[in-house]
């Protein structure tokens, strides 16, 4: 099934391939030999290995590394000399993951394998690095899952700290192999694979690693690791970086440098992460001239770099090899169907990967369908990025309650108490199906992580009203600025994912489309002076910039993750040790609820004659009724399987 994926230039060996123009080195020194080397990646499995929505109790072609081992059979088939990584973040990140963290650790169950570690071991994975939500359930977790990973794990940013601290992984490992070139002879080659994750992982975990590891800065690591390497012997270095494209402009300690990291000297292959998209574009064929690849996530793609590798030599001493040529692409393992309604496998299930999770697949189901409270509306998330959301609302409530209680009794017990949310799951590049969609009625288990995806933690911070306000501005950048009287605009940059979008409930204000953003993606302030919140009140009156609040946020937005300001000294008042997830489940099981008729916080401001366009679920239809204060209708159905709906504003 694999195969038939491939495109026609797939099928021509990779020497017959348009892979690019000449390495420079080749028009001066004598060619001893030539081969062809597949590389192959994954990244963000997030514990994805069945074609399943846990969520949504369903199947959902689109993900699953059962899937993703069909492509790597193929793929592998097709060339003689290939190595298989993975880019981090395949342990945790799911319900299937939560589950077994917590299941795993029994006594009974000691001597039993990490279901994703024996898929892997069983795909026989070259390396792999550690994503940042391999500590979201602590040390103690993660080190009892990989100790039987029959592959080496590279973290070569990471430092432990304990007097007798365990063993994570290996700065670099260098693998030695033989592969064959054109001339069908055995070629010895040292292939030095290091790896990355970001630096805030200690912050965005703090509740686990503080004290106990510390995460060095990506770029500065590889440019001290990379020498030691090529001296050593490395013919190539290949980089693991858990990490985004990011920026040109090199900043220490960013979150997503991959980019600059391809940029620096004796890096040869760059495997991102991280922020779940698809690398590279037409718009950007490679990172710094440097064959890259980001493989989308949950196992939706399989990443494939093919290099043309010629051995040169220089000069005395040992022949070297280089890149002459490469070619990108990454293998989906679903497609949309010709009107966009439907997602399509176009490969099988491997039955082997499949068998390795079933027994906790069924037992997971079991306990995800258990009854933990009720709803008397539906929670869904279609239009959560236009107006107020009771799935929102509830997440904000379960917030409040547990910083309220928290604070109740200390030196923060007078403050207001304010609870900043974001939808996890608003489409975007998780497509039409990425929504929260609950019906009126029983809750059960499974929907509160559908409610609250990861397993961030929360965070009670103590802000001014100027603070709360500039935490409004950079949440509001999320969308285009729509001059008045525009017809038809797109009203969301994509640029921008949902989960940076926060509302701050017990508040009311209005948003300007009118001015420009203020801060870009990355939450660099780009326009100081726009000002696009309006009319921020509470409970009646204007907000003061010197007035004081509580601020019930999340262990990532505190650190700031996503380019939001990280606290200052003494801003930080609380700090919960249970997920939010938990949170939310408590707060339902406890008889929490979102009201029916619960007013409208905030809203755009309005512009007489401008229309904006926003992508949503085409089962957002159906929930119009749920947004009488908006005026939305309905427009096309577009090919990507959005439906597409105009506001009036």
């Amino acid at each position: 099934m694999g195969r038939a994926l491939a495109t026609a230039s797939d099928m021509l060996p990779l020497a017959q391939k348009p892979l690019g123009t000449p390495h420079p080195a080749m028009m001066v020194a004598p060619t001893l030999a030539t081969l062809q080397l597949r590389i192959l990646a994954t990244s963000d499995l997030h514990a994805n290995i069945l074609a399943w929505d846990y969520h949504a109790n369903k199947a959902c072609p689109s993900r699953g590394l059962t899937r993703a081992a069909t492509l790597i059979a193929a793929a592998r088939g097709q060339v003689a000399n290939c190595l298989l990584f993975d880019n981090g973040d395949f342990l945790n990140g799911n319900a299937l993951g939560d589950h077994l963290a917590q299941t795993l650790d029994r006594p009974a169950n000691t001597a039993r394998v990490h279901p994703m570690i024996a898929a892997m071991n069983h795909l026989q994975y070259d390396a792999v690095t550690l994503g940042n939500h391999e500590f979201s359930h602590g040390l103690r977790p993660l080190i009892r899952s990989l100790r039987d990973a029959a592959f080496p794990i590279v973290a070569s940013n990471l430092r432990l700290q304990a007097p007798r601290p365990p063993v994570l992984g290996q700065q670099h490992v260098m693998i030695s192999r033989d592969f064959f070139d054109d001339a069908g002879q055995a070629q010895r080659l040292q292939i030095a694979v290091i790896g990355f994750l970001p630096p805030q992982t200690t912050i965005w975990e703090q509740r686990h690693l503080k004290g106990h590891a510390k995460v060095d800065d990506i770029v500065a690591t590889a440019r001290a690791l990379i020498p030691k390497l090529r001296a050593a012997g490395a013919d190539l270095v290949i980089a693991l970086s858990h990490s985004g494209v990011g920026t040109d402009t090199e900043d220490p300690f960013a979150e997503n440098v991959s980019r600059a990291l391809a940029a620096v000297v004796g890096v040869d292959v760059v495997i991102a992460g991280h922020t779940h998209l698809v690398f590279p574009t037409p718009e950007s064929p490679d990172l710094a001239g440097k064959p890259a690849v980001m493989p989308g996530f949950f196992g939706s793609h399989l990443g494939v770099i093919d290099l043309n590798l010629c051995q040169t030599s220089d000069g005395p001493g040992l022949p070297r090899w280089i890149i002459t040529a490469h070619h990108v692409e990454n293998r989906p393992i679903a497609q949309r169907s010709p009107d966009g309604a439907t997602l399509v496998a176009v490969v099988r299930d491997d039955q082997v990967v499949a068998a390795l999770v079933a027994k906790d697949h069924a037992a997971l189901q079991s306990w995800a369908d258990q009854p933990i409270g009720n709803t008397p509306v539906a929670l869904h998330s279609f239009f959560a990025l236009l107006t107020q959301s009771p799935a929102l609302d509830l997440i904000a409530l379960a917030q409040t309650q547990h910083l309220s209680r928290a604070l109740a009794k200390g030196p923060f017990a007078g403050l207001p108490v304010l609870s900043a949310v974001a939808p996890f799951k608003a489409g975007g590049r998780g497509g039409p199906e990425n929504y929260t969609a609950i019906p009126a009625g029983p809750l059960l288990r499974r929907h509160a992580g559908d409610l609250y995806v990861h397993p961030n933690s929360l965070v009670g911070l103590c802000l001014s009203g100027q603070a709360i306000l500039r935490w409004l501005e950079r949440s509001v950048s999320l969308f285009h600025q729509v001059l008045p009287g525009a017809q038809d605009v797109a009203l969301i940059n994509q640029d921008f994912p949902s989960y940076d979008f926060d509302v701050i409930y017990g508040l009311s204000y209005q948003v300007d489309l009118s001015q420009p953003a203020r801060f870009d993606r990355q939450g660099t302030e780009v326009a100081p002076h726009a000002h696009r919140i309006l009319n921020l009140i509470y409970l009646g009156q204007p907000v003061r910039p010197d007035q004081m609040f509580a601020l019930a946020s999340n262990s990532y937005r505190c650190a700031g993750g996503s380019g939001f300001e990280r606290p200052k000294p003494g801003q930080v008042i609380f700090e919960a040790r249970k997920s939010n997830q938990r949170l939310v489940e408590t707060f339902v099981r406890s008889g929490g609820q979102v009201g029916r008729d619960a007013p409208p916080q905030w809203g755009f401001a309005p512009q007489p004659g401008t229309t904006v366009l926003f992508d949503c679920d085409p089962r957002a239809i159906a929930a119009l009724v749920d947004v009488p204060q908006l005026r939305l209708d309905p427009v096309v159905r577009l090919a990507n399987g959005f439906h597409r709906f105009r506001l009036h504003l």
